[in-house]
């Protein structure tokens, strides 16, 4: 201990970075496999006697693992690099790792040899010895160990590289290439502008060019006078890539009409870059721009009053702007009682974006734009499909009951405000007379098509009553029938407060996004005949609920104005799913199972023109009597059916197609419930 104390640190080292191991699974079944040597080194490395801290339990070298060191220590010069639809889109590297096989099971094996050595010397010399000598033992007592020392023990490589062997390995789960969960990382790897205007860093005016050739000199510099470090002005503010002063101004200002934030830029700005701009930091809330809460409160935040860290403070200010695109006005106690946070927070939110009137809640700050929602209605049906699925996360989030949530409020062009008794009955008589008519131009188109339909030789009809009745129950099912997300509006004659046109989808006289008969040839039906063959030649197997999620992946990497922003339904999207060639397969989900409606519609390829299609039949069919399946039956039904032994790597192949392993037993893909 007092030679310690007195050997000075002269310098100490740290690693710039942890080392990741990877340790991965050997199959020792491969005919590849040397068996005889796996044995050799599992018997070198934990001797004749397995236990627990045996490397091999199995006796047999069945894993390998992988140390990382690091490739280069400069990486600002490489990006990864994805060639898609001719556009190269490239993601910046910020560290790059290589991973190297690591020997260590032989550094265990010669301590092993060493060892039994040490052993067999120490007995050989002990057969020599008659009687072993007594010796004398002195007892010393340590002093307490010193802070310096303890200091010096925790840095030390012996204590750092006990610490390292002691921590737990993480297990992680492997995704393919073709994996529907590989596809959506692979998606962040695409940039989302469909042009070279959104990159401001490439567009510049002239005096901002002329700014970066002639820098002012620092002289200049020092005779301008000091603000405050949160104060900027417009001069510097407009020196600054433009992405940054509306990131600026949006969070400084909070709600503002876009015609004032291009005021603010100043009227060399392209208005198309500001679009692109203001998507990426604000949303739109009644024809107007909030800033986004992850803006206000980035991630390692928390609340200065309760201390929530900011995912929650996030996912309550999301709330209060999502019900704003639902009225005009927020109630503050139904907010908190929501939210579940405290008034202080709630009030913040509700300040940003609102003012409080007395005996009437809390009334959005900003009259409604409806002249930036007839001028752009791409931003708008892009900005409506964001808060689509905002709302639902806020339903999952927050136990909303959707009987329970807010009606979007019908023809509303402008700011709405409070309407009394009378002002609401004349609004249901209007609707119910329009509905009316409706109803009778339907009954009238129909009789005609009867009649005509009766001209035809040869044919009988029977003709039964349409009555108005009848006209009703089939309106109020059109009206029950949920569509995707992806639909833009929600009944007839109806408008969204967030600027959104309802009613009718676009593209022909439909109901509820629904096309007319007849119109299969559509650009709209094409576009998803195209896609949903598309994604069942790449997927096979696929529930309604992960179909959906692949489709509004589809639809954002669309440009604006496309052909499938038109609305789909759930229906036509199923529809179409059985026309393009696919079976759904009824699968016998158990009682307790905690799928949703929509994960338990499975639909699989029943052709796809391969030499598998017999094989993967027959396990649909498997499944479509049992919800899960051990490897030896699937194995037996298809050489019984097939009427061929099957090998092992056919079998996989149909398996890896259509099916995911769990637990042993074996399910088809999405409807394992873990």
């Amino acid at each position: 201990m007092a030679n310690e104390e007195d050997d000075p640190v002269v310098q100490e080292i740290k690693p710039k970075q942890q080392k990741v191991e990877l340790e991965m699974a050997i199959d020792t079944l491969n005919p590849n496999y040397c068996r005889s040597k796996g044995e050799q080194i599992a018997l070198n490395v934990d001797g004749a006697c397995a236990d627990e801290s045996s490397t091999y339990s199995s006796k047999l070298m069945d894993k390998q693992t992988f140390c990382s060191s690091q490739s280069t220590s400069n990486t600002a010069r490489y990006a990864a690099a994805l060639y898609r639809q001719g556009e190269l889109h490239l993601t910046p590297l910020h560290g790059i790792l290589q991973l190297r096989p690591s020997f260590s099971y032989l550094d265990k094996a010669d301590a092993k040899h060493r060892e039994r050595e040490a052993a067999n010397e120490a007995g050989d010399s002990s057969q020599d010895e008659a009687e072993e000598d007594v010796k004398q033992i002195t007892v010393r007592f340590s002093r307490p160990e010193s802070e310096q020392a303890r200091q010096r023990r925790v840095q030390s490589y012996e204590f750092l590289q006990k610490k390292h062997a002691e921590e737990p390995w993480v297990h992680l789960h492997y995704y393919g290439l073709r994996d529907s969960r590989s596809e959506h990382e692979r998606q962040y790897l695409l940039c989302q502008g469909s042009s070279g205007v959104e990159n401001t860093e490439l567009v510049k005016s002239p005096s901002e060019y002329l700014m970066m050739l002639m820098p002012p000199s620092p002289e200049e510099e020092k005779d301008k006078p000091v603000a405050p470090s949160n104060v900027l002005s417009m001069a510097q503010l407009r020196t600054l890539p433009l992405a940054d002063q509306i990131k600026i101004l949006m969070k400084n200002v909070k709600v503002m009409p876009f015609a004032n934030l291009m005021s603010l830029l100043g009227p060399s700005i392209d208005s198309v870059a500001v679009l692109r701009g203001i998507q990426k930091v604000a949303m739109l809330v009644q024809g107007n721009w909030v800033v986004k809460s992850d803006i206000l409160y980035p991630k390692d935040s928390s609340s200065p009053h309760s201390g929530v860290p900011a995912e929650v403070l996030c996912r309550g200010r999301d709330f209060v702007m999502w019900k704003f695109t639902q009225s005009r006005w927020v109630v503050r106690k139904e907010v908190a009682a929501v939210t579940k946070l405290c008034t202080e927070d709630v009030k913040d939110f509700l300040e940003h974006m609102a003012v409080v009137r007395i005996n009437k809640g809390w009334e959005f700050i900003l009259p409604y734009d409806g002249e930036f929602i007839k001028k752009h209605p791409d931003v708008v049906q892009r900005q409506h499909m964001l808060w689509s699925g905002i709302q639902a996360k806020l339903e999952k989030v927050y136990n909303l009951v959707k009987e329970t949530l807010p009606k979007k409020p019908d023809g509303q062009s402008g700011p709405a405000g409070l309407v009394s008794g009378d002002q609401r009955v004349q609004v249901a008589r209007s609707k119910a007379q329009q509905n009316h008519a409706l109803l009778e131009r339907e009954l009238q188109r129909r009789k005609e098509q009867v009649r005509a339909s009766t001209v035809l030789p040869g044919v009988r009809i029977k003709e039964e009553p349409v009555s108005e009745e009848g006209e009703e129950e089939e309106e109020q099912e059109a009206e029950d029938e949920e569509p995707m997300d992806t639909s833009l509006g929600g009944g007839l004659h109806s408008r969204l407060a967030n600027g959104l046109p309802g009613g009718r989808a676009a593209g022909g006289d439909s109901f509820n996004g629904h096309p007319p008969p007849g119109c299969a040839g559509t650009p709209v039906a094409r576009e998803l005949r195209a896609f949903v063959e598309a994604t069942f030649q790449r997927q096979f197997v696929l529930t309604l609920s992960e179909l959906k999620r692949l489709f509004n992946l589809h639809l954002a990497s669309l440009p604006p104005g496309h052909t499938l922003f038109s609305g789909i339904s759930d229906r036509m999207l199923q529809d179409t799913v059985l026309a393009a060639g696919c079976k759904q397969i009824l699968v016998p989900f158990p009682p307790q199972t905690a799928a949703s409606p929509d994960e338990q519609k499975v639909f699989a390829l029943w052709e796809s023109g391969d030499m598998s299609d017999q094989h993967r039949q027959v396990l649909l069919e498997i499944f479509s009597k049992n919800y899960r399946v051990r490897r030896n039956m699937i194995q037996s039904r298809l050489t019984q059916e097939c009427g061929e032994d099957l090998s092992k790597q056919e079998v996989d192949k149909v398996l890896k197609d259509c099916c995911v392993s769990y637990g042993g037993m074996w399910y088809l893909k999405g409807t394992v419930q873990s």
